[in-house]
């Protein structure tokens, strides 16, 4: 099975250079470039990517809008935002908007091609470095709205499956938590599983959310 990219960054090389590296790899097809968020819209409209590789800050239409607009129209689409340290203060808001990824955008060619086929199987990739920079930037001062519904959610939930939340809220990817609380992958990937059913998340990122919102990281 093929995965088709859509490419929405405002700098030529980088578009460029990101096609090169993914298009090398023999189950993607790089299908689209757009150089602004309106475009990058219409793009995903016409061309229906599996996967949106998504820069933040672009003329007009950023990226956390343009986002946000293509999970609404498409909610199949995943979508990785790729950012600098500078910009990491846009993280959150990315991740609000609907992201399914969020990495720096000098990660390694392996960790990409990694990202866009975690994302593409309905998980979620956050950049380490990112992770922890966002837990500088907002581990004390999440909203607390809608807190009391999601208290109510996270009483459903088993003392394993509430161990693996945090741990998501972390950062961490199932092998991590596997390593961390000495379980089988397999287990970790099933209690993951249970857990978005159980809270009604969309996904992975989702649970890094709500888990700082809920003051459990």
């Amino acid at each position: 099975m093929t995965i088709r990219i859509l490419l929405v960054d405002d700098q030529d090389l980088m578009r460029l250079g990101l096609a090169m590296v993914l298009g090398d790899v023999p189950d993607f097809a790089v299908v689209g470039e757009a150089s602004d968020g309106e475009t990058g819209i219409a793009r995903a409209r016409e061309l229906e990517p599996d996967v949106v590789l998504m820069d933040v800050r672009m003329p007009g239409v950023d990226g956390i809008e343009a986002t946000q607009r293509i999970v609404e129209e498409r909610p199949a689409t995943r979508i990785v935002v790729l950012t600098t340290f500078d910009l990491d203060e846009y993280a959150f808001s990315g991740l609000n908007a609907g992201a399914s990824g969020f990495l720096v955008k000098d990660a390694p060619a392996d960790q990409l091609i990694a990202a866009v086929r975690s994302v593409h199987a309905g998980d979620a990739v956050i950049s380490p470095r990112v992770t922890k920079r966002l837990l500088e930037l907002y581990g004390g001062s999440l909203p607390e709205s809608g807190g009391t519904v999601a208290a109510d959610h996270l009483a459903m939930l088993s003392d394993r499956e509430r161990d693996v939340l945090i741990l998501i809220g972390e950062g961490l990817t199932n092998g991590e938590i596997a390593q961390r609380l000495y379980l089988a992958e397999s287990t970790v990937k099933t209690h993951v599983g249970r857990l978005l059913a159980k809270l009604e998340l969309r996904d992975r990122v989702s649970a890094v959310i709500l888990a700082h919102r809920t003051g459990l990281v």
